[in-house]
């Protein structure tokens, strides 16, 4: 049972990093490092979520999460997501290919949630919103943990109040989608360090901070920020258990900038400006998974063909400073120089006393 925090060795949870990156051999390095993997459900089919859950038990015998999305249909301009279909036909057909249909679904979202009870995983994370009350004592009931993303102290509260165990504290500076509540430009759009200590005021449960989190210095600074734990995800996606695109690698390791977009998801995502993010990103409708399955057929396209300018290239602001390293590794090392970064700073503290 692992309803309160976990007993990990090292301060680190690995993002689920759905879409793409996601792989048993990841969350399972991670784990059995002493930190805490987890599966991404995102994007999978309840088959692949299956086997993925079975490998990972296989690569290891250490706790590992799994993230579910918890989507709600909200209103949609379908004249905005018209204009922007017609935008990118040109753009489809250069690069001989069929846009997707666009629509709504709430990935599985019940097919998952009965996988998981009756997996047995110990530990779900949900982002995009909160699950029902039902939900989350179904899980409980189950002795499964429940952790929800959250983007501002409001949607902490309501959390809260619906019975999780932990926050995940996602700061505006973190790589890929918000994990805010609502898709509103100005919402959930906080640093880290302020949105902790707002969040830490406004709730007792146990804190995992997200976002531009890259090093030891980083995991050392969000734990004096009253963290059980930092979230780390772009900094593991160069990691060779990783199955990040190859261009998508290479853009990590430059220094180019970053900047939220609805161009290629119809969702807030933070992400390496390239060509597709400046030609089409001011007209983006906020449609959620609409966009995502309308530029899906192009997106994959460009990463077969490895064009990094056609391609999502989800990734947190301090992205530069991913290292192509085992995942083990990283996990040890960052949370021996944060340690090391801590005792730095009782030093310094006591020598001014």
């Amino acid at each position: 049972m692992v309803r309160a925090f976990p007993r990990i060795e090292h301060p680190i949870v690995q993002a689920p990093l759905a879409g793409g990156p996601s792989t048993p051999a990841l969350t399972a390095a991670v784990s059995g490092a002493g930190g805490l993997g987890f599966l991404a459900a995102g994007y999978a089919s309840p088959e692949q979520l299956r086997a993925d859950i079975a490998e990972t038990r296989q690569l290891t015998q250490a706790l590992f999460g799994v993230n579910i999305f918890a989507l709600a249909e909200a209103p949609l301009d379908e004249a905005a997501l018209a204009r922007y279909a017609e935008e990118l036909e040109p753009v489809a057909e250069t690069h001989g290919v069929q846009l997707g249909e666009p629509r709504f679904d709430d990935d599985a979202f019940d097919s998952k949630l009965d996988l998981v009870c009756e997996e047995r995983v110990p530990l779900v994370s949900f982002t995009f919103g909160c699950p029902a009350q039902a939900v989350i004592e179904r899980l409980h009931e189950r002795e499964i943990a429940v952790w929800v993303t959250v983007t501002e102290a409001r949607e902490a509260t309501l959390a809260a109040e619906l019975g999780v165990d932990a926050l995940i504290v996602q700061g505006v500076e973190a790589g890929g989608h918000r994990g805010s509540f609502e898709d509103v430009d100005g919402v959930g759009e906080i640093s880290l360090l302020a949105l902790m200590r707002l969040i830490a005021r406004a709730s007792e449960l146990p804190l995992v901070a997200a976002g531009g989190i890259a090093d030891g210095a980083g995991v050392a600074a969000v734990l004096a920020a009253g963290a059980q734990a930092a979230q780390i995800g772009t900094a593991f996606m160069c990691c060779p258990e990783a199955a990040t695109a190859p261009a998508h690698r290479q853009a990590l390791g430059g220094v180019a900038s970053t900047a939220l977009t609805r161009a290629f998801s119809g969702r807030r995502a933070r992400g390496i400006v390239n060509e597709f993010m400046r030609e089409h990103g001011a007209r983006a409708p906020s449609a959620y998974p609409h966009v995502n399955h309308l530029t899906a057929p192009l997106r994959a396209a460009a990463r077969e063909a490895g064009e990094p300018d056609l391609i999502n290239l989800w990734a947190g602001e301090a992205h530069h400073l991913a290292e192509s390293r085992p995942a083990a590794e990283l996990v040890v090392r960052w949370s021996a120089d944060a340690r090391a970064a801590i005792e730095r700073l009782h030093r310094d503290l006591s020598a001014g006393e």
